[in-house]
């Protein structure tokens, strides 16, 4: 199968543009921190889709815009009709949005989230579904599901934010929906690190063009397993990693570091 490139996306919901092999993607509509729509929603499920076959980008970098991250679904377009909808339609509208958390998890890219400011509902499970996160220390994350009368279980919330910083943190907030603040992200591990917001970008987009001169089907590997071994037992882990880590001895990228390392020099990887 051949890979498709994807440089020269133009998403009609989100702005997109590449910095080398990295794509730098954050969301539309700055002067209402950025709220998600359906067709947003649906723009972004399509394109983490096909990421997974996109042969010029290598790493993804979700970026804020305007100061803000993302304030979650927009009241008026999405929260107003749900109200107005009947079961069927209420359903095909939350498995979408799922549907783009699997679409994260399923691109064989790492994603790493640059929050600044407001990162609510919607935008904060972007943020907990991207592989890395990086913050402003005045960053304010929220899962505020419980706010506007609905269960904290939204866009696989339950199952992932407990694994990131613990079932009791997880159960707080996702009971109580109050602001997660940036020490408390750190010191949790929801964040990685914290950056003042004038260099936020520019160490998301550092770190992001580091994974992206490594092994990048090795980095794929690392993304499946991440994901799929969340349901084994340490048993199938170890079985499944040795599998995994064979097919990557036979890469190109494993004799490059060989013989790079047996010359006494840096290894450059070509991502076969």
């Amino acid at each position: 199968m051949s890979l498709i490139p994807m440089a020269g996306l133009k998403p009609q919901h989100f702005h997109w543009e590449m910095q080398g092999t990295v794509a730098v993607m954050r969301l539309a509509r700055p002067e209402r921190k950025n709220p998600l729509t359906f067709e947003s929603y649906a723009e972004l499920r399509d394109t983490f889709r096909a990421l997974s076959q996109a042969g010029d980008v290598q790493a993804v970098v979700f970026a804020s815009n305007g100061g803000n991250f993302c304030s979650g679904g927009d009241v008026h377009d999405i929260i107003g009709p749900l109200v107005r909808m009947d079961m069927k339609d209420l359903l095909a509208f939350t498995r979408m949005t799922g549907d783009l958390v699997k679409a994260m998890l399923g691109c064989g890219k790492p994603v790493i989230a640059a929050v600044e400011g407001i990162c609510v509902g919607a935008g904060a499970i972007i943020a907990m579904a991207s592989d890395l996160r990086l913050g402003t220390p005045e960053a304010k994350t929220g899962f505020l599901f419980t706010r506007v009368g609905l269960a904290g279980c939204d866009m696989g919330a339950c199952a992932m934010l407990p694994r990131i910083i613990g079932q009791g943190r997880a159960a707080e907030l996702l009971y109580t929906g109050r602001m997660m603040q940036a020490q408390e992200g750190l010191d949790w591990g929801f964040f990685n690190a914290l950056h003042a917001a004038d260099v936020l970008e520019e160490r998301a987009l550092a770190l992001a063009q580091q994974i992206a001169a490594g092994p990048v089907f090795a980095h794929g590997i690392t993304k499946t397993q991440l994901m799929h071994e969340w349901n084994m037992s340490p048993e199938q882990a170890i079985e499944a990693e040795a599998q995994a880590q064979a097919i990557c001895m036979q890469t190109r990228d494993f004799e490059r570091a060989y013989h790079a390392f047996v010359d006494k020099r840096k290894p450059v990887f070509g991502g076969d």
